[in-house]
Formats: structure tokens, sequence, C-alpha cells
């Protein structure tokens, strides 16, 4: 039976260490890396079998109360609180057709044609993509989902001028979509796959990092227009719910925007 809340605990207690947390090292011949689960109760104000039941699944309902406390020791940001939260009292799986394209959005991306436009849903499918994003993206296998593009494309590691940053995000924002609903057969097909088939996936994700992206930069070398950096801003789409609309614009003055002024270029020149 899976126990996904004790995983998640487990996994984040080994990536906290007894400095982050306050503690004295006195003993240099530590067996576990990171905290102890004694150590973790202790500073959450729970006995130590309560603690340990809720690591091996023997405890499924534990209270805000406890489960903010433990966010605390383990310094969780606010998106992997409320993922903790998540999996202590699943939700009921969202519904919705996250794979049609609103034909709203699509005139939307089309108008937009000076910026990278596109889609996605919770596996990180891309369901639309307007001619710039299609361009930038040219010429990658497996294009049409951003996790696999990542970890089984061996060019992305050229594409992405900081490929392990982006690795690390897309396996967050696996965590995040996710939750925990795993019943979402098509989201956990698509672990199951890239845990098979590469062994970065299962370092990153064995991490159980939590996180959302709806602002950054992105640098990439493409292979016609060069180096180019693009400032990313993420929609919820509330018209079809569990979809993303992902806009990208280089910054005015820029190499960069002179770069994708050639991309531009290039997609003007195939019409």
């Amino acid at each position: 039976m899976r126990n996904p809340l004790g995983e998640f605990l487990r996994a984040r207690r080994h990536l906290t260490t007894i400095e982050q947390v306050g503690l004295p090292r006195v003993d240099d011949r530590r067996r576990t890396p990171g905290l102890r689960r004694d150590e973790v109760a202790v500073l959450a104000g729970l006995s130590i079998d309560y603690y340990t039941r809720l690591e091996q699944g023997r405890e499924r309902h534990p209270s805000a109360q406890v489960l903010n406390a433990l966010a605390q020791v383990l310094q969780l940001s606010p998106e992997a609180t409320e993922y903790l939260h998540e999996l202590a009292h699943p939700r009921a799986c969202r519904r919705g057709a996250i794979d049609q394209v609103n034909p709203t959005v699509a005139h939307l991306g089309e108008d937009l044609h000076h910026l990278v436009v596109f889609t996605t849903n919770p596996c990180m499918d891309v369901p639309y993509r307007n001619r710039l994003a299609a361009a930038l993206h040219g010429g990658l296998k497996y294009n049409d989902n951003l996790v696999r593009l990542v970890f089984l494309d061996p060019a992305s590691r050229e594409f992405y001028l900081d490929w392990e940053r982006e690795a690390r995000f897309r396996v967050a924002h696996i965590r995040a979509a996710a939750g925990a609903e795993y019943g979402d057969r098509r989201l956990h097909a698509l672990v199951d796959e890239l845990s098979r088939t590469s062994e970065d996936f299962r370092r990153i994700w064995d991490r159980h990092d939590v996180r959302v992206r709806t602002n950054e930069s992105i640098r990439y070398r493409h292979h016609e227009v060069g180096e180019i950096t693009l400032l990313f801003e993420t929609f919820a789409i509330n018209s079809s719910p569990g979809q993303n609309l992902v806009i990208g614009r280089a910054e005015p003055g820029s190499p960069s925007e002179r770069a994708l002024s050639r991309l531009r270029a290039l997609v003007a020149g195939h019409d």
C-alpha cells in the first residue's frame, strides 16, 4: 500500500540538517542523513511513537496543528506545506478537459505572435503552442511534454544552459501537480515511465521537492539563434481546469531580444 505522507516526511527529514534546526553536532558517526526520527518528534512537540507511526503509515489523520509543526521543523516552503496537508487529507481528484485547447486561448496566442506562448497541463504536456514557441522547441524530441524532453532527450542538456536547475523544477512541478492525487493514472504512469528510464529523474524525484513556477527566467542555447534568456509568467486558465498559460518574453534591448527577433524572422520566412 502506498504511503505518500510517510515517504515525503522521511525524504524531507533526510534533507534537513541538525545545523538548520539549531541542534549541536555531538556525534560525527550519525548513521542517518539529516535528522533522526526522535529529533523531529521532539522539535515538533510529538511523541516519538506517534511520529514513527506517521512515517510508517500507521497513523494517517494528523491534525493541521501537527502538520504545521512538522512543516516548521522541516523548514518547508508554503507550497511544500500545502502539499503536506494534501497528502494527509487528500482532496477529490480534479477532473476536466486538460488536453482540449480553449479556442480563445489559441487566438490569444496567435495575437501575441511576438511572444513565446504555450499551455501546459499537470503532466506538463503542451496541448497548445504558438508558432514562436514551436520554433523555440523545434528539433527536440518529446517537445510535446516538457518533462520527457528534459530527461529523455540528450540534446536537452545543450538546449537548457541550466539543465540541473530545469530538471529539478520539472520534477518539483510534477510533485506539486500530483499532490495527493495518486488516482491520476496519466500522472502516475509518467512518473513510473521516467523512474524506469532515467537515473537522473529517480535521483531528483527521491528528494520530494515541491514547487510551482509562476515567474522565472530560463536560459536556452537555440541551434539557430544562439543563447537566449526568456522571462516567463504562468497563469491558470479558469475555463480549462488543470491547464496553465505560459508567456515568455525577452528583456527589452537585450541580446536575447535580438535573438528572439531572429527567431521570429525565421518563423516568418517559413510562411
